[in-house]
């Protein structure tokens, strides 16, 4: 039995603007048509004995994960929402948990919600040669034959094979698309052997990755694992067993909530913080690497999208509605308006409704910077898009000043907002496609398109989409204060 793990937790603040704390990169489509946490779960169909997966990701995002998963058909065994971050370890620790509390032990998949993978069969066939290791005790990592002398990766020194549990893993191949930074154009022996772990290594300089390359001997870390969900605990248990406690007792004390599992806020707080490698990996003398060849990147920056991207004649990858004239090697992405650049090389130009980022490929990573200050300043920008996503549907901000606010709202077929009042505001609804069910007060009541209806101040209202296509309205907000926190909830669908 195997089920993969999806760590969702991430922030993704180095693709900021398109990336923001409340909407982070896992759950946009940077590469194609389906979200990275789409596509991670996409590239794994066809593995034998594969059962539902189990998600781990921020309580904030958890409706869009939900409705992310329903559109790809692919619901999860759980939804486990950390209340706070406490990096890899926590997180599949009640992931095992979780998994064995069915009086199974399966072997867990655990794989980061965001990275890119070319070659699926590569991966899937690494995994199937890997299960076997697994159920004898073994926890494996996967290492990526490297491409060049990376320094923003940890890297992985191999040991000795593992004898009569060596595999074929896949053979070396092309590039497919993209620019040399993915793991895709090394020759390799057509078989890897599996190999215990020697020892894993920080992020080195340039002059040490050069010779990691040339040695032949070392592999990017790519902070995915196979292992029984018994043997990680049992590890974890051995090295860290204040983290196992904790994370123990934050799953005995949850609660459900529709498909959602709600680890204690208290007891997940107190849980020390660490990752999978520094928690288990480095310390257990039952770690093994797969070398892997499979077109991999961690899409950590702005400049790793354009390694990947398809690029034209003159080196660009170019998103939506963009002009160049003696443009060179540059990532160039428009969301809502047109991008014109003249004579730019190596650059990385992104809009979106709300912000416009200009950096330097070479010094996208300071793109952190940016968020910090945005965060100091309390600022929307680092948190949320113009553009907002709520179980419902979603709405936009079009227009505001003091006293006022103009919002387009989005409610998807059958969905309704909460039952709910405001103390500040009142607002002024006019439809413009479909139809609407409005409870105000003790009436209910429908309107549809180029009707209107208004919400005095102190009224208690719900807005619901009878119909079979999407309720798009505007709604005028006036009043003292205009803030999303001036919600009185009397009633909730999705149990906010």
């Amino acid at each position: 039995m195997l089920i993969p793990v999806i760590l969702s937790g991430g922030s993704g603040t180095r693709l900021w603007p398109l990336s923001r704390e409340l909407y982070p990169k896992q759950l946009l489509p940077l590469i194609g048509a389906q979200s990275m946490l789409q596509e991670t779960l996409l590239r794994l169909k066809g593995l034998p004995e594969q059962c539902a997966p189990l998600v781990v990701c921020n309580e904030h995002h958890r409706f869009l994960v939900a409705e992310q998963l329903r559109a790809i058909d692919t619901p999860a065994a759980a939804i486990l929402l950390e209340p706070v971050g406490r990096n890899t370890a926590p997180a599949v620790a009640v992931a095992a948990l979780q998994a064995m509390a069915q009086g199974d032990d399966p072997v867990l998949l655990v794989l980061p919600a965001d990275h890119v993978i070319r070659d699926e069969g590569a991966l899937q066939a690494a995994i199937s040669n890997g299960v076997p290791l697994a159920e004898e005790g073994k926890l494996l990592t996967f290492g990526i034959l490297p491409a060049k002398p990376e320094t923003g990766y940890g890297y992985i020194r191999a040991g000795k094979p593992l004898g009569s549990a060596a595999r074929p893993l896949g053979v070396s191949h092309p590039a497919t698309g993209g620019h040399a930074g993915m793991s895709s154009a090394v020759a390799v022996p057509v078989e890897q052997e599996a190999c215990e772990v020697a020892e894993f290594v920080e992020k080195p300089d340039l002059a040490t990755a050069k010779k990691y390359l040339a040695s032949g001997n070392y592999y990017w870390n790519s902070g995915m694992f196979l292992f029984k969900a018994s043997r990680y605990l049992e590890e974890l248990e051995r090295y860290q067993p204040e983290m196992l406690a904790c994370c123990r007792q934050a799953l005995e004390r949850s609660a459900r909530d529709l498909d959602f599992i709600r680890l204690d806020l208290e007891t997940f707080s107190s849980c020390p913080k660490n990752s999978i490698d520094y928690a288990v990996m480095e310390k257990t003398d039952e770690a093994a690497v797969i070398p892997l060849d499979a077109g991999w990147n961690d899409v950590g920056s702005w400049s790793a999208l354009w390694e990947v991207g398809q690029a034209d004649p003159e080196g660009n990858v170019i998103h939506g509605d963009v002009l160049t004239a003696g443009a060179k090697n540059c990532y160039l992405y428009s969301s809502d308006r047109m991008v014109a650049a003249v004579g730019l090389e190596d650059h990385i130009v992104v809009e979106t409704a709300d912000a416009v980022l200009v950096a330097p490929r070479n010094r996208v990573q300071e793109v952190k910077a940016i968020v910090e200050q945005l965060k100091a300043r309390d600022r929307d920008e680092a948190l949320l898009h113009r553009r907002v996503s709520r179980p419902w549907g979603s709405y936009e901000c079009i227009d505001q000043a003091e006293r006022y606010q103009v919002k387009r709202i989005t409610v998807n077929p059958g969905a309704s907002l909460s039952l709910q009042m405001h103390h500040h505001r009142a607002e002024h609804w006019i439809v413009v496609k479909g139809t609407a069910r409005i409870t105000r007060g003790e009436e209910t009541f429908m309107i549809s398109e180029n009707q209107s209806t208004y919400i005095p101040l102190g009224v208690a209202h719900r807005l619901e989409n009878p119909g079979k296509i999407s309720l798009e309205l505007i709604e005028v907000q006036s009043g003292s204060y205009l803030g999303e926190d001036d919600i009185l909830r009397f009633q909730d669908n999705y149990g906010r």
